[in-house]
């Protein structure tokens, strides 16, 4: 049985040069239909989002996409989905990602991606949430940002702690099993800080 029951995933909105990245991302769609998992994530049609999000739901995974209503006419929303959640800014949609999920996973992606999942690190930081980040270093994508990490640690702008708030694995399929080895809380989880 899974450790999670459902996963926020981070990713890219655009569709990467090398297509291993796209394979991935539909590897680990499959991967959380079969264990049952509900993906969460940003309810977008296109790039490793859209591709993890097919995957899952064509496998018959349960796929909650949540999606500010002014970004559904700039990119195309999945349809066919179990839940479609429109909200009206980037911040309810990050409040809602974090509040339907007990695990983060980030993926390749852009600069929405890193605003994702620094804003998560931040929260960690001032421990308004203790939920796992794992950050797939596939084809090691991953290790600039972690040389920023540890460069802001080295000059004494974040605490060493900070470079374990991170879970770092290689590829999706090392996901499932650094999670069994984490702290999961199943409990509901409302919004650490107000508006």
């Amino acid at each position: 049985m899974s450790p999670v029951k459902s996963l926020c995933v981070f990713c890219g909105a655009s569709t990467p040069k090398d297509p291993r990245f796209v394979e991935a991302a539909a590897r680990f769609g499959r991967l959380l239909a079969a264990e049952r998992i509900e993906l969460v994530y940003g309810g977008g049609a296109l790039g490793l989002m859209g591709t993890i999000a097919r995957a899952c739901r064509d496998n018959g995974g349960r796929v909650v996409g949540i999606i500010p209503t002014f970004l559904t006419k700039l990119e195309a929303k999945l349809e066919d989905i179990a839940e479609t959640i429109e909200v009206e800014t980037m911040h309810q949609r990050k409040r809602l990602m974090f509040e339907r999920s007990e695990a983060f996973v980030v993926l390749p992606g852009g600069m929405g991606t890193l605003d994702e999942t620094v804003e998560m690190t931040t929260w960690a930081q001032l421990q308004l949430h203790t939920k796992p980040i794992v950050l797939v270093d596939y084809l090691d994508y991953w290790q600039p940002f972690l040389a920023l990490v540890d460069h802001v640690i080295a000059t004494g702008f974040a605490r060493p702690a900070t470079r374990d708030i991170y879970t770092v694995v290689p590829d999706v399929a090392a996901v499932l099993p650094a999670l069994a080895g984490l702290t999961i809380d199943h409990s509901p989880t409302p919004m650490p800080v107000a508006e």
